[in-house]
């Protein structure tokens, strides 16, 4: 996986000292075509947020209201306790995590902080919630920034898509190549996940960075993990399997997990339930 990051390169982001790679440049343009498309809207730095040890976003489901208080998106493995282990599932646990909310251009412009982990898990996905200790409106009035709109839709392979990472200040830019019936890390195996093409070439600190699709402005997934040295189904070497069991190594290349479910597990007010219908995370 995407590596949370610490030490040294954590001190680099919080100084502001560049590091060879980062900066706000955008990455390698997409592989390939994606026929014709609506033209792409433009993607920035604005809504997502930097971790100590990650990347996020400030996200809003299709139901929420702007007097609800705010959601962050990260990965799992991104928890401040450490990652969940296998069938572990984390609700409403109290957390007081800072995160660094960026503008347009990648400047920081607030502190925003945490009340909750609203949910966790690295089983069938990858994804923390944060709950925060403000809404959507006062976050707009405070600082100008809105949240990211999460997509209730499946992302669609050929579709180009932006990598956004608040930690590294860096975009990286590729189409959604196809979906990975199994992918498989470790003691870890997640669900139907995105494949990128090989301009995303995601290293540690974007875990948890928005994948924004490039014709919607929607995030459609959360970047989490790839193929570093062609190991099979290891630590930072997923592998991916097919219904039939059959294993491919694909070395270099990175993946993703799509976020379209989660909104059908929270209902007004942002509140968990994972109760209701159609909702398909995982259960404690």
């Amino acid at each position: 996986m995407r590596r949370p990051l610490v030490g040294a390169l954590a001190t680099l982001l919080l100084t502001g000292a560049t590091v060879a790679g980062a900066g706000t440049a955008t990455a390698a343009s997409p592989d390939g075509a994606a026929g014709a498309k609506a033209r792409p809207k433009a993607v920035d730095f604005a809504g997502t947020v930097a971790l100590s040890n990650c990347s996020g976003s400030l996200i809003r489901l299709p139901g929420s209201s702007d007097n609800d208080p705010g959601l962050v998106m990260t990965n799992g493995h991104c928890l401040e306790t450490g990652m969940p282990g296998p069938g572990e599932v984390i609700t409403d646990r109290p957390s007081t995590r800072t995160f660094s909310l960026l503008n347009s251009s990648a400047g920081k412009v607030a502190t925003l902080r945490a009340t909750k982990v609203s949910y966790a898990t690295m089983t069938d996905t990858d994804v923390t919630l944060y709950e925060l200790n403000t809404t959507y409106a006062q976050i707009k009035l405070r600082y100008g920034i809105s949240a990211l709109n999460l997509s209730p839709d499946h992302p669609v392979a050929g579709t180009p898509i932006k990598v956004v990472s608040g930690f590294w200040k860096r975009i990286y830019s590729c189409n959604a190549d196809g979906f990975v019936y199994r992918l498989r890390e470790a003691d870890w195996t997640w669900k139907d996940s995105l494949r990128y093409t090989s301009s995303c070439n995601t290293i540690g600190g974007t875990s948890g960075s928005p994948v924004v699709d490039a014709n919607t402005g929607k995030v459609v997934a959360i970047n989490n993990t790839g193929n570093e040295s062609g190991e099979q189904c290891t630590m930072n070497n997923p592998c991916e399997v097919d219904e039939n069991g059959q294993v491919t190594v694909r070395e270099g290349i990175n993946y993703a997990q799509e976020t379209y479910g989660i909104a059908k597990c929270f209902t007004v007010g942002n509140k968990l339930d994972l109760g209701l219908p159609g909702c398909e995370l995982p259960k404690p």
